[in-house]
């Protein structure tokens, strides 16, 4: 398949017009940020988390976001009973090793996680992507300390390794599977000013990843939608408070026209 303006926007038809039901254990911080672009985007949010009914929620989902931003016995329990379950299933699971690297905890729970299923996508900051492919690279908090393009060798290691799509975001986001690398340089860096932004870009790749059984496709798609709507949005925006509310008007209102003129997309 040849990824363009238009793919992208066959997708986003596809996802306007199914509303695909997508899964999210994702971190308390970002719940409601996500379940709004989910909604703006097209799709139908399920915050459902509770070891007790995740799996039984799988069945019915179309995509499965697993995150671990805020880690505690309870998510990790339903990550754990959830990913295996999409799995067998063959329903995508889109991974976000949130701040993997900063604690012993938070890297074993992730090691754990990709041994029980390797997720159909990966996607992470620079650092924790380098962390995740078994780099001792170095994290603050949640944030990166490394530019994207620093961690293309390991997103190149870890697609080998796991046999998903790695997605490294960053001033350019890299898209990587096995010897496949897309590169998108939309977005705007008042991004980096609203908390949970990478974790949105996460669930709008579960969503594309619900309509388009090409993990790499949705993967580029995901990140095109989200780059371009960032940028779009910085120019209406006088700040990251307004940037938030702006971003989820762009996603629902995003036309053919905004795609194709503002669309930065290239393969190395």
């Amino acid at each position: 398949m040849t990824l363009s303006d238009q793919t992208i926007w066959n997708d986003l038809e596809q996802i306007r017009s199914q509303a695909p039901l997508v899964q999210s254990i994702t971190n308390f911080v970002v719940m409601n940020n996500t379940a709004n672009a989910l909604l703006a985007l097209g799709a139908s949010p399920a915050m459902v988390h509770s070891a007790e009914e995740v799996e039984e929620f799988v069945t019915i989902a179309s995509a499965l976001v697993v995150n671990i931003g805020t880690l505690d016995t309870n998510f990790v329990a339903g990550m754990k009973r959830a990913m295996p379950k999409a799995k067998s299933l063959g329903k995508p699971i889109v991974f976000d090793p949130v701040g993997v690297g900063a604690t012993t905890y938070r890297n074993q729970v992730s090691r754990e996680l990709l041994e029980l299923a390797s997720p159909t996508i990966i996607r992470g900051n620079a650092s924790e992507i380098m962390a995740l492919a078994g780099l001792n690279a170095q994290t603050k908090g949640v944030d990166s300390t490394h530019g994207s393009s620093a961690a293309l060798d390991s997103a190149r290691q870890l697609s080998q390794a796991t046999g998903s799509v790695v997605v490294v975001s960053g001033a350019s986001d890299y898209i990587v599977s096995g010897e496949q690398v897309a590169v998108i340089d939309n977005g705007h860096p008042m991004l980096t000013k609203v908390t949970g932004m990478g974790c949105t870009a996460t669930a709008l790749i579960a969503a594309f990843s619900a309509v388009n059984s090409d993990p790499f496709a949705a993967a580029v798609h995901g990140m095109a939608v989200m780059g371009i709507a960032g940028e779009l949005a910085a120019q209406r925006s006088s700040g990251p408070g307004s940037l938030q509310l702006h971003f989820l008007d762009v996603l629902y209102q995003l036309p053919f026209r905004h795609i194709s003129e503002s669309l930065k997309l290239h393969f190395l």
